[in-house]
This record gives C-alpha cells, structure tokens and sequence, in this order.
C-alpha cells in the first residue's frame, strides 16, 4: 500500500472521475474516494478503488475521516471531479495546507451571482442579469431585460433547471418550479434563488484554461431550445486569430476577476457579435469528455496535470501535436426506445467502422425507453474521432452519430441544432400589461438590474452549497 494518499471527494459518474484515480496511480500515489454512497460510481468497485463511506455533506463528519486516513499516511492532496464538491475539496486542502485553489474564491465562483457581479465589477463582458427570490420578481426582471430570458437556478451544472423563456407565463412557471425546489438532483439543499438573464444568441465557445494560460479554445453544439442541453465538441475551434484571441483573452481575464489561477478552469463565453460574453466560469476541469478531446488533439493530459499539481509535482502543458477532436452526444427529439440487443450491437458496430472513431458507447440498456433531454442526464450515448483536423474530426463524428442513432426505434435521426431565438419583437413579447413599458428598462450591457434588490445582495452572498456532474 502506497504511504501517499489522493483523497477524491464524491466524483462525476463518468469521465474524468475514473481517470482522477487511474492518473493519480501513475503518479505512485494511492487514491481514495470519500463518498456518502460509493456504489454511485460503478467504477470505483471495477477498479478496486478504495473507498471510505462519509458524510460528504458534514463538514464535521468529513474533517474527521481526512484526519482518520492522515494518522496512518501522508495525505499527498485532494480533489473532486464533481462540481458540487470542487469547494469542498478545496477548503480540506487550505485546511492541510496542500495545493489547491483559494477555496473562498472557489465558493464564490460556485453561485452564479455572485460569480456574476464580481465579473461585471472588473469589466469582464458578462450577459443582463438579476437575482430573484419570488416569481414576480422574476417576472418584472423579465420585463425589464426584455424576452426571451434565460432563468436557471444560482447553483448548479450540466444545464439542469437552465430554460430559455419565451413569454412572461414561461418565466412564472419555470421560476416557480425552481423556487419550490429545496435540494438539488444530488439531494444536497438547494438556495431557493434564481437567476434571471438576457439570451445571447451567438455561438458558444469554451475556453480551458489551466493557471492564467488558455490552453486551448473549444466550439460546443447546443441542442434545441428551451433547453441548453450540449449535444457535442469540436477542438480546437476553427476561428479567425481575432475572435480566437478575444476569447482565449476575455476567459483568462475572467478567471483573474474572480481570485483563481491554481489548477483548471472551464470557461464558457458566447460570441455577441465580435464581443465574446462570459457565461459562466466553472472552478474545476471541463465536463463532456473534453479532457479527452484536449489530449488526443493536442497531447496535454488535462487530468494528469490536475493531479500533479494537487500533489505538488511538476505540471507540464507541452502540445506534442496538432490535430483534431470531436465528440457527439445522442439525443432524440420524440419518445422512443432504444432497439433489442442485436440492433444496439449493430449500431455501435457501425458508428465504430468510421475510420476517425476512436469510442463510440451507449449509455442505456436494450430495449429501455428514451425521450428529449432537458439536461446532460438525458444524454443517450457518445462518439469520439480524432482526425488530422479539427473539420475532419467533426464531419466523422457526425457520420458516426447517425450510424449510432441505428439504436433507436422507431429508427430516428440524432436531435439537431436548432438556430438562435431571436429576441421577440416589442409589441409581442410581454403577455402581462403591467409591463408595457418594459423596455424603458432594458439593460444588455451585462450589468445586474438592482432596482428593488439592493437589500437583497448581502444575504446571496453569504450562500453556499455544493453541486455536481
């Protein structure tokens, strides 16, 4: 048994939690995943991982497991792949003096407010935006940024709770559900806070970024509206030196605004015009199977430098190639089934024969029932090429998409991108008369709209929870 020890706070259920503890194997240190319920993570028990059964969510409970497994060994550092843990993980790491990222920064980062408002304070882009706590608050804030409006939840990741709203009945309805919500998809309390913002309806990038170095700029496929359910990536993104460098400048700027630069960050901009606008920035590695795409293009192990750097080894970011990667996620637009075994086998057998396919999985049974996805849960299965380019890539993982979607019955074509909702026109886009001189109000310059909330900005920013992917 290894005398250094990697604790891994929860984890995401695929992806980058696995290689977390593989990478940190490589290093010669042994990892330890702390859980409330490891059986969560199928792969933990496939790779023998060890594991400790805690109460990730108390604190107290939590601190005395770390110092339990720190009398018998040397704890080397910690991590989670998981948002809703990455503060977590960082506070326990401040706490035993180890690597990690400034955990105050972390919390902060976490809550999309207050992420937000330290952004707009620094001058980062950022969209329109107002924090709610009741529906007709979110209504009026509606009006007042004009429709159509995004309304998600102030903490959370993989687009849950995050719907485009068309007409003021649709921001009532979607704010309210949030609202009533007290705990999240992981069962951890949830800040009955909303936040309402301006749609942007250019392309979506994401920067990721390691220290305050941009590493390399990635193109996301967005499913259709209302939802904001990510359907694919495509890196590097294939874009003209200038807009690369507004982005690639505007998301490192970002992560300084908000107090990081130790270890990994995933930065999510969209294009308004030439303007890139800040999203949002996650604390942590990109979900979606993007280190991946990161090291078969460009051969920088992502997860690998995120564990080095958390034990204190030394971390290299040095490219040994330039090509190209893809993924595509299956979703469907209608309700169907996944076909019996035979079919499943065929068509992961056909997605697989595209030269450039280097995976190709479904993530559903034979036979079990499929629908829309609202959020990465909803997700079907997955391709990933890798090509001499990043066009080549693409146009494999497309064609290796619809051979998977050969699954599906009745047969089906792969969900598609829908194009941008355009703002709706001024004499259309309010359902409620008190709000007809909403635009009066407008604000797209990426400023909170404080009217009636100033009492308000103190409590959010005392707020802190935990999230995950």
């Amino acid at each position: 048994m290894n005398d250094r020890l990697l604790l891994l706070i929860e984890s995401n259920t695929t992806g980058t939690g696995r290689q977390f503890a593989q990478r940190a194997v490589a290093a010669g240190i042994e990892p330890v995943l702390l859980s409330a319920d490891p059986g969560r993570y199928p792969y933990a028990a496939e790779d023998g991982l060890r594991t400790v059964v805690v109460d990730t969510a108390d604190p107290a409970a939590l601190w005395s497991a770390v110092r339990e497994l720190a009398a018998t060994a040397e704890i080397a550092g910690v991590l989670s792949s998981s948002e809703y843990f990455v503060a977590t993980a960082a506070e326990l790491a401040d706490r035993l003096g180890l690597p990690g990222p400034a955990a105050d920064a972390v919390r902060a980062c976490r809550n999309k407010t207050t992420q937000r408002r330290l952004l707009a304070g620094a001058g980062v882009p950022v969209p329109g935006f107002t924090e709610v706590g009741e529906v007709a608050e979110a209504v009026d804030a509606a009006a007042r940024l004009g429709l159509p409006v995004v309304v998600k939840p102030v903490q959370g990741s993989g687009s849950v709770g995050v719907r485009l709203c068309a007409s003021l009945g649709e921001v009532a309805d979607h704010a309210g559900t949030l609202l009533a919500a007290t705990v999240n998809e992981r069962g951890l309390a949830a800040p009955t806070r909303v936040l309402v913002e301006s749609y942007l309806t250019g392309r979506e990038f994401s920067v990721e970024v390691v220290g305050h170095e941009a590493v390399v700029t990635v193109a996301k496929h967005v499913g259709p509206p209302p939802v904001f359910v990510e359907t694919g990536h495509d890196l590097p993104a294939a874009l003209p030196t200038r807009q690369r460098d507004a982005l690639t400048g505007c998301a490192v700027a970002a992560v300084r605004a908000l107090g990081l630069g130790w270890g990994a960050a995933h930065v999510e901009l969209r294009l308004d015009g030439d303007t890139p606008r800040v999203i949002e920035v996650n604390p942590r590695l990109a979900g979606g199977m993007i280190p991946e795409l990161v090291r078969r293009a460009c051969g920088i192990d992502l997860v690998t430098a995120q564990v080095r750097a958390a034990a204190g080894l030394p971390v290299t970011l040095e490219r040994d190639r330039d090509a190209g990667a893809s993924i595509r996620f299956l979703t469907v637009e209608a309700a169907g089934t996944l076909g019996p075994a035979d079919a499943v086998e065929e068509a992961l057998s056909r997605a697989r024969q595209v030269p450039e396919v280097v995976d190709a999985a479904l993530y559903r049974a034979p036979e079990t029932p499929v629908g829309p996805a609202e959020d990465f849960r909803g997700r079907l299965g997955h391709v990933i090429t890798a090509g001499s380019s990043t066009a080549a890539a693409a146009r494999a993982a497309d064609e290796a998409v619809t051979r998977l979607a050969g699954a599906l019955r009745p047969p089906a074509a792969p969900s598609t991108v829908q194009p941008p909702v355009p703002p709706a026109p001024a004499d259309t886009a309010l359902d409620h008369k008190d709000h007809k001189d909403h635009k009066d109000h407008k604000d797209h310059g990426g400023r909170e709209d404080h009217k009636d909330h100033e009492g308000r900005i103190d409590r959010m920013d005392r707020m802190d929870r935990q999230e995950t992917v």
